[in-house]
């Protein structure tokens, strides 16, 4: 009887949330899906049912949800790889030790605690474009120290100015990366390196047959981590470029759509799209998580 009144008790201690969850969020959600299959453009509701037009003319006649899409993969191929990269090598130069290692963990991980509008506002600077008498932050420091060839338009590229601004997002991740990856390391017995060593293996060869493959759980959700954020991406591009067409993603044209232009079943498709892509991304995830928790 003790039992099933505490089980009571805390079912009433999460029926708040739990309401609040399924009206705000898969409520919500609904609504969205709703509206994306009709013919609502302008202020005035309309829910006339138009099916998946909305979607059959994103993915198949809009050339402008193309380069969203290519833009997307330009960006988390890049976001990804560079935060991995540079979280991995931080995670290991502090893990030999390195004086002063907590000044320098904080170091790393403030980025994180400031907005991607904070950052976007610092980078517009640094990577501002102009040249000539306008010159400033990265290409002024280029043009003092004698590395001419390295000044550029950065966003302002034709074409690859996507690339840019994943600089500014990988500085603000890689120390979470860098935490993740530090935590992986502090895991891995000492026992396993010593018995690689008398092996007769070098340090190299330590990392990358011994550490490596045991960070693959590791890795495996900073992918996702990092993933799933690449593909939400709408402040920072907005703080470092505003609206332009060459830099734009899926967030950034379902707000367009959607508040500037009054389309709403347009809006909604893109976001239902988003939605869809997320969760592709981290479903499978979560299936993998439970079934290796529950095999433990």
């Amino acid at each position: 009887m003790r039992i099933k009144r505490d089980a009571l008790l805390g079912f009433l201690m999460v029926l708040p949330s739990i309401i609040a969850i399924g009206i705000f969020v898969y409520g919500f959600i609904g609504w969205t899906g709703r509206v994306s299959l009709s013919n609502w453009v302008g202020l005035l509701p309309n829910y006339e049912w138009a099916g998946l037009k909305n979607y059959t003319n994103l993915l198949f006649n809009d050339p402008r949800f193309m380069v969203d899409i290519r833009n997307t993969v330009i960006f988390t191929v890049l976001f990804v790889l560079g935060c991995l990269i540079l979280g991995l090598f931080l995670a290991v130069l502090l893990d030999q030790g390195l004086r002063g290692e907590a000044f320098f963990r904080s170091l790393f991980l403030f980025p994180m605690a400031i907005s991607f509008i904070v950052t976007g506002v610092v980078w517009r600077w640094l990577m501002n474009p102009a040249q000539g008498s306008r010159i400033s932050g990265l290409n002024l420091l280029f043009d003092r120290i004698g590395l001419d060839s390295l000044i550029n338009s950065w966003h302002a590229t034709p074409t690859w100015g996507i690339a840019a601004i994943a600089i500014p997002a990988i500085w603000q991740m890689s120390g979470y990366t860098m935490a993740l990856y530090l935590g992986g390391l502090r895991a891995i017995p000492d026992d396993l390196r010593e018995a690689a060593r008398v092996d007769g293996a070098s340090e190299v060869e330590i990392y990358r047959h011994v550490i490596l493959p045991l960070l693959r759980p590791v890795t495996l959700s900073a992918m996702i981590i990092l993933g799933h954020i690449s593909l939400k991406v709408f402040d920072l591009i907005i703080a470092v470029a505003g609206k332009q067409l060459a830099l734009d993603v899926p967030a950034i044209y379902m707000w367009t759509t959607t508040f500037d232009g009054q389309f709403y079943g347009r809006g909604a498709a893109i976001a239902m799209l988003l939605l869809l892509s997320v969760a592709i991304l981290v479903i499978p995830y979560l299936y993998y998580t439970i079934r290796t928790e529950a095999e433990l």
